[in-house]
Order: C-alpha cells, then structure tokens, then sequence
C-alpha cells in the first residue's frame, strides 16, 4: 500500500470529500501514484484522517467515476493505468478548474477583468 500525504481542512468551502479526490487526483498526475499501486483502503484512510467511511468511499467513487482509479472486490482500490493523451486532458482539466475557483473568488472580491489579467500574468511570470 502506498503512503499519501492528504490533508484535510475543516474550516475552507471544499468538501472533505472534494479534498480527498483533489489530492489523490493531483499525486496520480505528478506521478507521484503509479498504475496499479493499491491505495489504502477506504476504512484505514477514514481512520487515519478521522472521517467517517462515507466520506472516503464517496471519494474514491468519484476518483472511479474519473477513470484515475478502480476497485477490486476484496482486494482494494488502485491507480488506474492511463494513456498519455487521457493524462494530459486530466492535468489540463485539473488546471482549467483551478483557474475557475480564481476568477470565482476574484469575482467575489470585486476584481476586474482587468485586474485579474494583471495578477495572472504577474504569478505565471514569478514576479
């Protein structure tokens, strides 16, 4: 079983959920996860993280319904093999819904278009 690093915030809007599939899908595309190496079973990390099980299994149901993982019955849940073209579409997707929660915040905060350009241009830069 692989060891994951996945930290869970009580206080932010994300479901705990959310959370768990946001960081597992993040390792498997750094690579960090390779195809097939089993992941900790659904009670150990509810335990481990002090969640209920049904929080986690949602979790790997939704990474499932991705395609990132699959399950075998009495043996586990794993990483899932995947092609290159699928992979970069996942990391693309990944990025592409991460600039939407920008723009919804900055939306929230009353930022311009404008603005906003600036700013991103200034972190994709490193200023």
């Amino acid at each position: 079983m692989v060891c994951i690093d996945i930290i869970i915030t009580n206080s932010g809007e994300l479901p705990i959920y959310q959370q768990i599939v946001d960081q597992i899908k993040a390792a498997i595309l750094r690579g960090e996860l390779g195809a097939d190496q089993p992941l900790p079973s659904i009670r150990v990390l509810a335990k481990e993280l002090k969640i209920s099980v049904i929080t986690t299994k949602r979790a790997y149901e939704e990474l499932e319904k991705d395609g990132l993982i699959y399950t075998m019955p009495g043996k586990g849940s794993f990483v899932a093999r995947h092609d290159e073209h699928r992979l970069d579409e996942s990391k693309k997707r990944l990025v592409e819904d991460k600039l939407k929660e920008a723009i919804e915040a900055a939306k929230t905060m009353g930022l311009t278009k404008s603005e906003l350009n600036k700013i991103f241009t200034s972190v994709l830069e490193g200023e």
